[in-house]
């Protein structure tokens, strides 16, 4: 079973690329307190992943700010070093913050893996956006289509913001 809309994010630890290094940061430390556009996607450098779902939330980082995000969050089963690298070559620092499940932990706490090693990816995540207030997650869009980014794409979770 996966997470709900009103479930509360699960502890875990991600990681992140710093000018320190892959420095690491709590669920709590990420969703505590604060409004967070989220969206997660199989892995860095994927064609759909690269191509739609990052380009538009980097895009509309604004528009999603100016909604009353604090945080616009890209999530995947990569290291921080891989999605450190995928944010610098996609343009997306100081608008999403790249986070690596590196070991799929929160991943498979919100019900929300797919098992990818017939493509030869093991773990990964499915394709999903959130609004997450304070911890408690407000609305879940699972991609219906993998290879496509509408469901869970920017433009679906702008319109859910009002």
């Amino acid at each position: 079973m996966s997470i709900q809309p009103g479930d509360k994010i699960p502890s875990a630890q991600l990681m992140h690329l710093t000018d320190a290094g892959p420095t690491p940061i709590t669920t709590e430390e990420l969703f505590g307190g604060k409004n967070v556009a989220i969206f997660a996607l199989p892995g860095a450098f994927t064609p759909t992943c690269s191509n739609q779902h990052l380009p538009g939330f980097i895009e509309k980082s604004e528009e999603l700010r100016g909604k009353g995000i604090d945080t616009i969050v890209c999530l995947s089963v990569n290291d921080a070093f891989v999605m450190g690298a995928w944010g610098k070559q996609q343009g997306a620092s100081g608008k999403v913050m790249m986070v690596g499940d590196g070991n799929g932990e929160l991943t498979e706490k919100l019900g929300l893996s797919m098992d990818g090693s017939g493509f030869g990816m093991g773990l990964r995540s499915l394709r999903y956006s959130m609004i997450v207030r304070d911890g408690v997650v407000e609305t879940l869009n699972v991609e219906s289509n993998p290879g496509q980014a509408v469901d869970s794409g920017v433009d679906n979770l702008l319109s859910q913001l009002g």
